[in-house]
C-alpha cells in the first residue's frame, strides 16, 4: 500500500482542490447510501425475507452505483486511494456473498486520515457503521469531512500534547446516520469481522461541537440571565474561533484517557462498571484539557482562555440536560462540576440569576481536578470494589443519591458475595437524580437541545445571521 505522508500533499493543493460536495458523483452517491440504509437490519445485514426489501438484484444494483460514484470522486482524494480500493472490494464481496452482516475490514486498516494531517485536506468515508450518540444501528453511511490541523495546533500536539492517532475534522456533507447528535467519527462503530488489534486513528466533529455549544449556551445565558465578560460573548458569537477552542479541548481530552495515575485497570478497556466510573473518567479528561488551558493562557495562547469558558459552559448547561437518564455519564459529570462550583461559592443562584465568579473560576475547578486525581492515584492500592465506593462518596459528596439506592446505604446493603460486575445490577437508572435547578432548566433547555439535531457551521452562521 502507498502512504501518502502530510509533507507529501502541498498547502496549495490543497487549497485549490474541487470540493467532493460539488461533484456529481456525490448526490448520486448519497442517493444510493440513502436507498439502501432501509433495507438494513440493526447488524446491517439486509433480510430478504422482511416485508418492503427489495430483491437481491435491487440490492445488488445500488451497491453497483454506490461504488461508481466512489470511483468517480477518487481521483479527487488521491491521498485516500488506496482506501477506496478496498472499500469498493468490501462492497463487492458485501454483494456477492449475500449481503449478510456487513465486513469492512480491509478498507478501515486501508484508511489512515492521521498520516495525513494537513488543514483542510478533505476525504470521503463510507462504511457500515452506527454513530455514537446518532443511529444505533449499523447502517451504511457516507460522509465527506475536512481535516482540522492548523499550525499552531500541529506544533503543540508535536511538542506537548503529542497524540499521533487524533484528527479533528469538519462536516461538508453526510448522510441519514449523521443527521443526529452525533459528533465522533471512530473506527469502533464501523462493521467488521473481527476487532483490529488496535486502532489507528479517531475523529471528533468539532464544527458541530462548536455550533451546539453556541446555541445551547446562548439560550442557557439568556435564561439565566448570566453576566458575560465580553471575550467571552464574543467567542461565544464566533463559529470559527469555538471551533478551535473545541480542536484544542479534543485533542487534549483524548490524550488524557492514557496519561495521569490511572488505576491499574484503565478506564479505557471495555469492562462493566458502574456509570458514576466512567463519568469521573470523563470528567477528568476534560478537566485536564481545563487545566493545560490555563496554563496557556497564562503563557499568552488566546485559545486557552476560550477552552476554558467552552469546558465550563457545555459541561454546566448542555452535559446535565441531554439525554436520557438512563445511567447518563456525561450528564452525571456535568451535574458533578456544577455542583462543586456552587457549593465553592463560584456559583450563586440569587435572585432567579446566575452569578459566576470568574475570577474564582480556573482555580476552583482545577480543585475539582485535584481531587479526582487523588481517587485515582489512592486508585492502585484498592480492590476494585472498594475504588468504585471511594468513587461512589466522592460524587455523593456533592451531588444527592436517590433516596432508594442501595448503593449509598453502604456495602452492608449490597451481597458482596457477588462479583463486583454483577453489583453492578444494583445500580440505578438514575443514581443520581437532577437537581431541582437541573430539572427547572431542562424544560426550558428541552427545544434548544433537540433543535441541534445535525446542526452544522452552515446551521449556525444562519442562525446568528
Amino acid at each position: 500500500m502507498t502512504e501518502i505522508l502530510v509533507h507529501d500533499v502541498a498547502d496549495g493543493a490543497i487549497a485549490t482542490a474541487p470540493r467532493v460536495v460539488e461533484h456529481s458523483a456525490w448526490p448520486a452517491l448519497k442517493n444510493a447510501v440513502e436507498e439502501i440504509r432501509p433495507w438494513q437490519s440493526k447488524d446491517g445485514s439486509i433480510d430478504f425475507g422482511a416485508e418492503h426489501a427489495p430483491s437481491p438484484t435491487t440490492a445488488a444494483a445500488a451497491i453497483d452505483r454506490v461504488v461508481t460514484a466512489i470511483d468517480e470522486l477518487s481521483p479527487l482524494l488521491p491521498h485516500d486511494a488506496a482506501y477506496h480500493r478496498a472499500l469498493g472490494a468490501d462492497l463487492r464481496r458485501w454483494a456477492a456473498e449475500g449481503f449478510g452482516v456487513p465486513d469492512f475490514l480491509d478498507s478501515l486498516l486501508a484508511f489512515q486520515p492521521a498520516r495525513n494531517r494537513a488543514d483542510g485536506l478533505q476525504h470521503l468515508v463510507v462504511f457500515a457503521m452506527y454513530t455514537q450518540n446518532g443511529n444505533p444501528d449499523r447502517n451504511l453511511e457516507a460522509v465527506v469531512l475536512r481535516m482540522v490541523w492548523p499550525d499552531w495546533l500541529a506544533d503543540l500536539e508535536a511538542t506537548r500534547y503529542d497524540n499521533p492517532l487524533f484528527c479533528g475534522i469538519t462536516f461538508e456533507d453526510f448522510t441519514s446516520g449523521y443527521d443526529t447528535h452525533s459528533a465522533v467519527l471512530f473506527p469502533e462503530t464501523i462493521a467488521v469481522r473481527e476487532a483490529p488489534e488496535r486502532f489507528s486513528w479517531g475523529g471528533i466533529f468539532c464544527d458541530r461541537e462548536a455550533a451546539r455549544f453556541r446555541r445551547v449556551s446562548e439560550a442557557s445565558v439568556d435564561i439565566l440571565g448570566v453576566e458575560l465578560p465580553q471575550d467571552v460573548r464574543e467567542m461565544i458569537g464566533d463559529q470559527a474561533r469555538c471551533e478551535q477552542a473545541f480542536v484544542l479541548w479534543d485533542m487534549v481530552h483524548d490524550r488524557t484517557h492514557s496519561h495521569g495515575d490511572l488505576p491499574f485497570d484503565p478506564f479505557m478497556i471495555k469492562q462493566r462498571q458502574p456509570f458514576w466510573m466512567y463519568g469521573l473518567e470523563e470528567l477528568r479528561c476534560d478537566l485536564t484539557a481545563f487545566k493545560e488551558a490555563v496554563k496557556l493562557e497564562a503563557e499568552g495562547n488566546a485559545h486557552g482562555r476560550d477552552v476554558q469558558f467552552a469546558v465550563l459552559f457545555d459541561r454546566m448547561f448542555r452535559f446535565p440536560v441531554s439525554g436520557d437518564r438512563n445511567r447518563n455519564y456525561d450528564g452525571l459529570g456535568g451535574q458533578l462540576l456544577f455542583a462543586y462550583l456552587h457549593k465553592h461559592d463560584v456559583l450563586r443562584w440569587t435572585d432567579n440569576t446566575l452569578k459566576i465568579d470568574w475570577e474564582r473560576a480556573p482555580q476552583v475547578t482545577n480543585q475539582l481536578c485535584a481531587e479526582i486525581e487523588t481517587l485515582y492515584r489512592d486508585g492502585i492500592d484498592r480492590p476494585k470494589l472498594v475504588h468504585w465506593f471511594a468513587a461512589y462518596d466522592l460524587v455523593a459528596t456533592y451531588l444527592a443519591p436517590h433516596p432508594g439506592s442501595r448503593w449509598a446505604k453502604g456495602p452492608d446493603a449490597l451481597d458482596l458475595t457477588q462479583p463486583p460486575r454483577k453489583l453492578v445490577d444494583d445500580v440505578l437508572a438514575d443514581e443520581f437524580p437532577l437537581s431541582m435547578f437541573y430539572e427547572a432548566l431542562s424544560k426550558k433547555l428541552k427545544n434548544v437541545i433537540a433543535s441541534t439535531k445535525g446542526i452544522t457551521a452552515a446551521d449556525a452562521e444562519q442562525a446568528a445571521a
